[in-house]
């Protein structure tokens, strides 16, 4: 990662530290990272961790092996490299000192919070997702711009794909297609396809697999990957040959869902206000026990991050907020619809990431 100002960054960390009652914040594998020192650490046995304390330099605590890999960004943190046979959890603990409260980032091993325990007996161990949250949750500028162009890519796909021919061949071939066809438009990394026909489409998160796709299929495709870190995340619905009028009228109150959660979108509006107008148009449409997940997830670094679009989250939406907008209708043994973009919450709305077509692509 490159292009972002992590000395500011690291700085408004240290000021959320400061504000608080915790001593030092410690961040090993997972997105914080990469998001305060532009190095993603390998989730490996051999512990990464940033050890940012309230006072003082804050230093990146990394295998000596690794090192290398480090872009050093001067000011803003030192590289300490630990060797083979050197204890790092008493290097950390030595660097933790006497912190009598430390939060810690949630993708971290438990193998490690708990050594950490161990070496550091007296200190009061917390999620870091408070603070990384607030950090993280308003996109910059330059994060908006690689989520566009996550999205254009994905929207590039979507155009080729109802061009494309779909019938006799099996799930797990079109997903790689779909793959292919991201990187060759645009994605830095394809991370999902998620191909799901006929009777699979009732499953959201269905495993592409064997079976073979043929004439009156519906087809739910649900596919993202990143740029510059950011990620893409789209579904968009197929169907090979004309849908029936059931299909369609299915594909119609998830469209009027989405367009009304769309319109609900705002600053100041808690997220579980959006998710409540998608669920009141399926709700009135008698759909209600088929939508089976929340109406959408926060995007960025992470595919699934804060803010989460459900109910229960009185969450009040800001502007930079980036995140999905993707109610669904899952039918057992017939088959699913889900229509997703992401958004990002402006002063006058949302400003939507995706622009290809939201209907029924008829495909062969």
């Amino acid at each position: 990662m490159s292009g972002f100002d992590y000395a500011a960054r690291m700085d408004q960390a240290r000021r959320e530290l400061t504000g608080s009652d915790i001593d030092v914040l410690l961040v090993s594998v997972g997105s914080d990272l990469p998001y305060l020192t532009g190095y993603e650490a390998m989730p490996l046995e051999r512990l990464t961790i940033a050890v940012v304390p309230r006072e003082g330099d804050p230093v990146l605590v990394v295998p000596e092996l690794e090192a290398p890999r480090v872009d050093r960004v001067p000011g803003v943190f030192t590289v300490q490299p630990w060797g083979e046979t050197e204890d790092v959890i008493e290097i950390v603990a030595g660097l933790v000192g006497g912190a009598g409260k430390a939060m810690i980032g949630d993708q971290t091993w438990s193998v490690f919070l708990l050594e950490l325990q161990r070496a550091l007996p007296h200190t009061a161990f917390r999620s870091a997702r408070p603070l990384t949250e607030a950090l993280r949750v308003i996109k910059e500028p330059a994060e908006i711009e690689l989520l566009r162009r996550a999205g254009a890519s994905a929207d590039v796909v979507a155009g080729l794909l109802a061009q494309h021919t779909f019938a006799g061949k099996a799930e797990a071939v079109v997903s790689r297609e779909v793959s292919e066809m991201l990187e060759a438009n645009g994605t830095d990394v394809a991370e999902f396809a998620i191909v799901a026909s006929g009777p699979n489409g009732a499953s959201p998160h269905h495993e592409p697999g064997e079976r073979v796709i043929g004439e009156g299929d519906g087809i739910v495709i649900d596919f993202g990957g990143t740029v510059g870190g950011y990620g893409s995340d789209t579904t968009r619905n197929f169907h090979v040959g004309e849908p029936s009028a059931r299909y369609m009228e299915v594909h119609e109150v998830v469209r009027a869902a989405q367009k009304a959660a769309i319109v609900t979108a705002r600053p100041g509006v808690a997220a579980q206000d959006v998710d409540r107008a998608a669920r009141r148009v399926i709700t009135d449409s008698g759909y209600s026990e088929f939508f089976i997940h929340r109406t959408g997830h926060g995007i960025g670094l992470d595919t699934h991050e804060d803010p989460y679009i459900v109910e229960g989250n009185g969450q009040v939406l800001q502007p930079g907020m980036a995140f999905s907008i993707e109610p669904g209708v899952y039918l057992p043994g017939e088959f699913g619809v889900r229509i997703e973009d992401i958004v990002v919450c402006t002063e006058n709305g949302v400003d939507r990431m995706n622009r290809s077509s939201r209907r029924i692509a008829v495909v062969g």
